[in-house]
């Protein structure tokens, strides 16, 4: 929500209205603002909809006729945090192995996870991840994505990669439980 911040003064964006429901504006009054360079004490932040549409100073900014105030007191604003190297449709190694998580859990399975996971990781404070690979789960990622741009379920937004790009045969097993593919012998030869 807070990720359009880098300001140096007052500074006012223009927020799109949406014609589905009501836009609600909210006046944030925390005891600071970090604008990603500096501490500023006594700013407030105007945020329409989905959008900040003011910050500075609470003297040099006013927030729209019917707007509701939220008062943060002892708290400071921060933009949005950026992670930079995820997998969302994974889960920690010290639970369950990588080669377990690919090849054992289903697709569904790790979906479900990856949106629990997309719900905390903005709780944390980041409004954007990028998500580095599926890790076997096809294009989970891109629906993922969607199911948080649509409104369907809460979580950053995502820049996903799809499908990795890895060495063949350096990189774990090469199918899960959602693959049913023919076994192969193959004769060596000596």
């Amino acid at each position: 929500m807070l990720s359009a911040f880098w300001l140096g003064q007052p500074v006012t964006l223009l927020a799109q209205a949406s014609s589905v429901a009501p836009v609600v504006t909210t006046l944030l009054r925390p005891a600071a603002v970090f604008d990603g360079e500096s501490l500023h004490w006594g700013w407030v932040v105007v945020v329409t909809g989905d959008k900040i549409t003011a910050a500075g100073p609470a003297s040099q900014v006013t927030a729209p006729t019917g707007a509701r105030t939220l008062e943060l007191p002892g708290l400071t604003l921060l933009p949005g945090l950026i992670e930079g190297h995820s997998h969302m449709l994974l889960h920690p190694y010290n639970e369950t192995s990588w080669n377990d998580q690919v090849l054992l859990e289903s697709h569904a399975l790790r979906v479900a996870r990856a949106t629990a996971h997309a719900h905390k990781t903005l709780l944390a404070g980041f409004t954007t991840a990028r998500d580095l690979g599926s890790e076997g789960a096809g294009y989970a990622d891109v629906g993922l994505k969607q199911a948080i741009n649509q409104g369907i379920i809460p979580g950053p937004r995502l820049l996903v990669a799809t499908l990795a790009l890895v060495a063949t045969g350096s990189y774990g097993p090469k199918l899960s439980v959602d693959v049913n593919a023919p076994k192969v012998r193959r004769k060596l030869m000596a």
